[in-house]
């Protein structure tokens, strides 16, 4: 027992770690590190982490026979000695699932140890129109599709990670206004019918999160932010998600629920939403809301078919395809001033259909924020207003996640 220093309370003492912990950890720094640097050797590692060449040989050799990394011919740095064998993350072995499922498609990846996107099916379905129990088990069939797949090129996912449109925490997607859930146990519902789908596979471990959440992340990890570590990341589909990265960490709020942008109201007597209020921005700017206002809904365009041909018309200058286009840029505009007033982030990243918009959208976005933010900051010409990577949708950015906990403690998911 100890002391507190300036008090008279006696504290346990912390465990000292032992060899057995300083190795997991240094086993994750190294696996970290070269995932990181995507191509290094062992004399730069030791020189980043700061070990020496003898520990991060007995390391690395530890992390080639589990499956981890693989040498990669060699490396020569012009000065004196032999040269370098190259090391990064393995292509085999352990993975990241990914499963996104949102109001018309579900789409599932896999991702490997240095976060590459390997394999994807992507279906469009009307999830509005069925269950949680049979839309969670849709996604498992597309799921087991994909595992199979995955085995045939020797990869093995350590986890699944859902991406959902609604509030989620601990596995229970809490409110999902667009697909008509409440209270639903996503993760058990979705495990047992994978399960079922895979006898004598090893039972993965399932989790979920909100889907802008995980698409933020995709953005912060892979998209080119180039040193930006704090945005407003905004996805528009049926409805409108949001997410937000402060200094490089997702900001969850004291429940898990931060960054729910869609159902801010714009518009206090606008039109009901989903949610029960009234006048929320993805009444104006959600997927739905466009192709009713350009009037592409009344010829029957839905999905991904009706917002390329409503982003074709507004580019040809059609009146009501435009003017849809840019009301929603205008709405957007009004909902991220107060985001942006609040919470000063260096971009405002738009993801989902708003890339495929922007040349109609983003002028009307960057002229209503450069009205309403106070900091006199943001002007249309700084470029704070970015379309999302191609490819940082949702689905990779869960299937990330589970790489991450990989990377945390290799030890846990070894051969």
């Amino acid at each position: 027992m100890k002391k507190t220093p300036g008090t008279g309370d006696v504290h346990p003492a912390e465990p000292k770690a032992d060899k057995a912990s300083v190795r997991r950890h240094n086993l994750s720094l190294v696996l970290r590190t070269v995932h990181e640097a995507g191509e290094t050797t062992r004399a730069a590692v030791a020189a980043r982490v700061g070990l020496t060449r003898a520990a991060v040989s007995s390391l690395v050799e530890h992390l080639l026979d589990q499956g981890f990394l693989v040498e990669s011919g060699k490396t020569f740095s012009g000065q004196a000695g032999r040269p370098g064998t190259v090391l990064k993350a393995a292509d085999t072995g352990p993975a990241g699932l990914g499963v996104e499922i949102n109001v018309d498609y579900v789409s599932v990846c896999v991702v490997d140890l240095a976060g590459t996107d390997r394999l994807r099916i992507t279906e469009p379905l009307d999830n509005r129109a069925a269950g949680a129990t049979e839309v969670l088990g849709r996604a498992a069939r597309i799921a087991a599709r994909v595992l199979a797949r995955a085995a045939e090129r020797e990869l093995h996912p350590a986890g699944v990670r859902l991406a959902l449109p609604g509030l989620v925490s601990s596995g229970t997607v809490h409110q999902a206004p667009n697909l008509g859930w409440n209270r639903v146990d996503a993760d058990r519902i979705f495990a047992a019918a994978l399960t079922a789908l895979c006898p004598g596979r090893p039972e993965l471990r399932v989790a979920s999160d909100n889907e802008a959440n995980v698409a933020a992340l995709a953005e912060l990890w892979f998209g080119a932010l180039g040193d930006a570590r704090s945005f407003v990341h905004l996805t528009g589909e049926i409805g409108v998600g949001g997410a937000i990265v402060v200094n490089g960490e997702l900001l969850r709020g004291a429940h898990g629920f931060a960054g729910e942008i869609g159902h801010m109201a714009v518009d206090a007597e606008g039109p009901l939403c989903r949610c029960g209020s009234r006048g929320c921005l993805e009444q104006y700017a959600g997927q739905s809301a466009l192709l009713r206002a350009s009037g592409l809904a009344e010829e029957g365009e839905t999905g991904a078919s009706g917002v390329e041909e409503l982003a074709r018309r507004a580019e040809a200058g059609e009146p009501r395809a435009v003017a849809a286009v840019e009301e929603a840029g205008r709405m957007l505009g009004l909902a991220l001033s107060g985001a942006v007033n609040l919470l000063d982030p260096e971009v405002v990243v738009l993801g989902g259909i708003y890339p495929r918009l922007m040349p109609r959208l983003g002028p009307a976005v960057d002229a209503e924020l450069a009205r309403r933010v106070v900091s006199g900051l943001w002007t249309p010409t700084a470029g704070r207003l970015r379309p999302a990577s191609t490819s940082t949708d949702a689905a990779r950015g869960a299937a990330a996640v589970v790489i991450r906990e990989v990377l945390a403690d290799p030890l846990a998911y070894g051969r």
